[in-house]
């Protein structure tokens, strides 16, 4: 969370509609003067006028050190930040934002890049290619997307020196007809760094095909939130192999949480259990596992406590 030093207040500069259903923002100093810098894979964090706070990746070239732009998809069926977003933004407001942060940042070392998105999930990817070309870097891009009206950066996509590296890939919005990932991840091609940002099928499609992949060289971000509670969960005890205490994890809390109100210091990032900072060791107990970070060998004995729960009565943690 950014205390008060870290936050902005940014004048809406644009507020146009990209694609059917997609709005690209552009903030601005009210002086117009350079903002915190970024890199790609960013995020900012706005407060919108309904007290509602909401994350969205930068999708600009980082060296535009004047504007932050974001894409917003509008979800009417989701908690209301995208809908107020593209009904009652407009341009000249100005908004609380806080300065960028990254969870999903590029390894600076790697030099070749594999780019999975779908649908709103091409926001970051979108920073990612102009930092990868800017550094004379290589990369592929795979962007499944329902149409080309719903297609996002279309456009900018097609231009010339991005074309030959990017394939565009519409399914009608039939889940038969999608992207086969299958030849793509079959093996890690010029130690290419994968990073994939879209729905959680999808996400999860290219986490169980990529368990050959070494785990460093894969990375999510999720843009929604993380099934972190089901109807069918049960509450259950977390037991702390260092200290003896038990915990008692509600239907309504993560492990994390709880352990957090129990009065630990317990590092997190993303809190949608892709980007693997809680990663905590498992001692006994048989887990629910709603990562998209660990493959399969790791699940035996390592949990995200940001999303994961237990399947057992009690499970027990290295802590």
């Amino acid at each position: 969370m950014s205390s008060p030093a870290d936050m902005l207040t940014l004048r809406v500069t644009r507020h146009d509609k990209i694609a059917d259903g997609i709005h690209l923002f552009e903030f601005r100093a009210p002086d117009n003067g350079p903002l915190p810098d970024f890199t790609a894979g960013a995020h900012i964090a706005i407060t919108l006028p309904n007290g509602l706070i909401r994350k969205y990746s930068l999708c600009n070239d980082p060296a535009e050190r004047d504007r932050y732009q974001i894409a917003v998809k509008r979800e009417p069926n989701n908690r209301g930040g995208s809908v107020t977003m593209i009904d009652d933004i407009k341009v000249g407001d100005t908004l609380p934002v806080a300065s960028p942060v990254n969870d999903f940042g590029l390894p600076p070392r790697a030099t070749d890049f594999l780019f999975i998105a779908g649908g709103i999930g091409i926001t970051p990817m979108m920073a990612m290619i102009r930092q990868v070309q800017a550094a004379g870097k290589r990369f592929r891009l795979f962007y499944c997307s329902r149409s080309p009206e719903t297609t996002a950066f279309r456009d900018i996509l097609a231009a010339p020196e991005l074309k030959d590296f990017v394939t565009i890939h519409y399914d009608g919005g039939d889940p038969s007809h999608s992207l086969d990932l299958k030849p793509i991840l079959a093996e890690r091609q010029n130690r290419e760094h994968l990073y994939c940002c879209g729905p959680r099928p999808l996400m999860e499609a290219v986490r169980a095909m990529t368990d050959h992949w070494s785990p460093t060289a894969v990375h999510f971000e999720a843009f929604s939130e993380a099934e972190t509670h089901k109807a069918s969960d049960k509450p259950f005890k977390v037991r702390l192999a260092r200290s003896g205490d038990v915990i008692d994890v509600p239907t309504s809390k993560t492990i994390l949480e709880a352990l957090r109100e129990h009065g630990l210091e317990v590092p997190s990032s993303c809190e949608t259990g892709t980007c693997g900072t809680c990663r905590t060791k498992l001692l006994a107990g048989v887990p629910d596992h709603r990562d998209l970070v660990l493959a399969e060998h790791e699940k035996a004995d390592t949990i995200m406590i940001c999303v994961s729960r237990a399947q057992t009565d009690e499970i027990t943690i290295d802590r």
